[in-house]
């Protein structure tokens, strides 16, 4: 069956290597590294070697999840040229995006917009989720799929 649906150079790069590739950098801090990574997302995280048992479980449960990200994008992905299916899983990921915000909000308002004071930990929960819903949004929307939906909405900004 031919693909229905072109995927765009960018697309590709994003959603099957950048995206997975940094993914599982998050799952490898979660769990082999879980005070770097409770450390990078709140000053407030206990020293090495004071995590209870229940914060490394959750972490290496983060981790997992992580991993299961990864796998969806990556692999599931990359099996089917079945803009439905591209569809229906990028728009899992994109409330997944909603939510990773969501999470982080404990930290106060600043740090959804503050990016001079973001650190690494910032720019992958913050900056980079803003990357991938936007580019998710974009290709939810059509934008560069050569859809017929995705050249009226081109056509639409070239009028505006």
């Amino acid at each position: 069956m031919p693909p229905s649906f072109a995927l765009p150079a960018f697309y590709s790069l994003f959603f099957l290597v950048i995206e997975p590739i940094s993914t599982l950098v998050g799952a490898y801090f979660a769990h082999f590294q879980p005070a770097t990574y409770l450390t990078l997302t709140t000053p407030l995280s206990p020293s090495e070697g004071e995590l209870p048992q229940s914060t490394v479980i959750v972490l290496t449960q983060l981790a997992n999840l992580y991993l299961l990200f990864a796998l969806n994008e990556a692999v599931v992905l990359r099996s089917t040229s079945d803009l439905r299916v591209w569809k229906t899983v990028l728009l899992g990921f994109l409330i997944a995006d909603f939510g990773h915000l969501y999470s982080v909000n404990a930290l106060g308002f600043d740090v959804y917009w503050n990016v001079l004071e973001w650190n690494a930990m910032a720019w992958g929960n913050v900056g980079f989720v803003y990357a991938g819903a936007c580019t998710r949004i974009c290709f939810l929307a059509g934008v560069g799929l050569g859809t017929e939906r995705g050249r009226n909405i081109a056509a639409r900004k070239m009028k505006a």
